[in-house]
């Protein structure tokens, strides 16, 4: 199995929306992609707590899959480029680990 879990550092502003309306839609659209991509086995979003740290990330998207060829298949699914494309415009720092478990 492989776990990949992807950060995200969201701007203060884009789109039009604050960080926490974008960090909303953002967990949104992460969270329609079981629906709609077979290859994922399971899909947590989680967004930082108001309490938190303001240092810490913003949204925490831990996904699993069976292995790495269905990853691949994730990755380049058009829904995930899709929600990738918008992610894009609304992030300022992400950062990934994909590992064996």
């Amino acid at each position: 199995m492989i776990k990949h879990i992807v950060c995200l550092k969201l701007k203060d502003f884009a789109e039009g929306k604050s960080k926490s309306e974008n960090a909303a839609v953002v967990a949104e659209k992460l969270l329609a992609l079981k629906d709609k991509i077979n290859q994922i086995k399971k899909i947590e979003v989680g967004v930082n707590s108001p309490a938190a740290s303001k240092q810490n990330f913003d949204i925490a998207l831990v996904t699993e899959f069976e292995n790495f060829e269905q990853l691949e298949i994730y990755m380049n699914h058009p829904e995930h480029i899709r929600v990738g494309e918008f992610v894009s415009l609304v992030r300022d720092i992400r950062a990934v680990v994909d590992f064996e478990f």
